[in-house]
């Protein structure tokens, strides 16, 4: 296609409640969409998703918007999509390209991938329900409603609360349901330093967890590789695998550390493309992982259930965020019972994007 033109709109998105991790407390979010058409059929639209998260990603929120406008410009001054970009500083934004021509060359209508299992409806995908950090009592509510919706893995952001209390937690979860009725996932962004951290792997180990994200700070690789080894836990690297992009640093990494997990968040790895990279170097490795929104709309998210879908991937994945805002996109997505579905009767309405 050299007839393309592209455009972007921003979107603030609002949580409902805010959602807090060791890192930081979010009340509200921006995301960005690319809009690809081709001019000789104007009518159709290619809808990718730029979303990257402040403090996680690489991308420079400072010049995020000037960065899009300089893309846009580019393509539609060469009416294609093959241009001069650094997307290795924007990930976020070679995701969004990635989505974009990939919607608009399956004929605009939110479809990724041919043939789609997942977009056709005929394929759930399982998914984990994520328990944000609040106070105690906070945690228990989200618990017990996760536990009520027969969510069979929780997960839980870890890291803040005092550590007695979060012992206190997963205990809680345990005196109701053993490990082979319901999977607990910790996440500690990075919360632990590498001195307390075995001793609290050791401790959280008597409850049954089944891995634990990010337990250190990532750029450790040394400390991380001997936490790998001593732990009683899995642990998954998440923030680990931010802004490396040359797949010789991919190995070095993987190879260093040796972990028996890895996050893959297309939004903040440069798209589908990059993302089955690191799949592809973990696979050799005999390094399992799975796949995990980065608080994307139900845009970004519903293409990356038709790739995991795709990629015919069985264990449970991240991708229960479709809840998180008062004002996502409506779309044919349903969460019901520890399953993310696509409804083909409902449609998409994309007015609050006003294209």
């Amino acid at each position: 296609m050299e007839s393309l033109t592209a455009e972007f709109v921003k979107h603030t998105l609002v949580f409902k409640k805010p959602a807090t991790t060791s890192r930081d407390t979010l009340t509200e979010k921006n995301t960005y969409f690319l809009v690809i058409r081709d001019e000789n059929a104007p009518e159709i639209m290619g809808i990718g998703e730029c979303s990257f998260i402040e403090g996680l990603s690489v991308d420079n929120p400072d010049d995020f918007e000037s960065q899009l406008t300089l893309l846009c410009n580019k393509i539609n001054e060469g009416g294609s999509a093959d241009v001069d970009f650094d997307f290795d500083a924007y990930p976020s934004i070679e995701f969004g390209l990635e989505m974009a021509i990939m919607d608009l060359e399956n004929g605009g209508k939110r479809c990724y991938f041919e043939d789609n299992e997942f977009f056709n409806g005929e394929r759930d995908i399982a998914i984990n329900g994520l328990v944000w950090i609040g106070t105690a009592t906070e945690m228990s509510e989200q618990i017990d409603e996760l536990l009520a919706n027969d969510y069979k893995v929780i997960k839980l952001k870890i890291g803040s609360l005092d550590f007695l209390e979060e012992l206190a937690l997963v205990k809680y979860i345990r005196s109701k349901y053993n490990a082979t009725e319901v999977e607990i996932r910790l996440d500690a962004n990075g919360a632990f330093s590498p001195e307390e951290a075995l001793d609290k792997l050791q401790k959280l180990a008597e409850y049954g967890i089944h891995s634990i994200e990010q337990p250190i700070a990532a750029g450790n690789w040394k400390a991380m590789a001997e936490l790998v080894k001593k732990s009683p836990i899995d642990i998954a690297l998440d923030e680990e695998l931010i802004g490396i992009t040359d797949p010789e640093q991919k190995e070095k990494m993987l190879k260093t550390i040796r972990p028996q997990y890895i996050i893959i968040k297309p939004s903040l790895l440069g798209g589908f493309e990059l993302s089955e990279e690191w799949m592809e170097i973990a696979d050799d490795l005999h390094i399992s992982y799975w796949v995990t929104s980065a608080l994307e709309s139900n845009i970004g998210l519903n293409a990356i259930a038709q790739w995991v879908s795709d990629l015919d991937l069985t264990r449970p994945q991240g991708l229960g965020t479709g809840k998180l805002y008062k004002n996502n996109i409506k779309s044919p997505l349903l969460l019901d019972g520890g399953f993310l579905k696509y409804d083909a009767d409902r449609d998409w309405n994309l007015s609050v994007l006003d294209l």
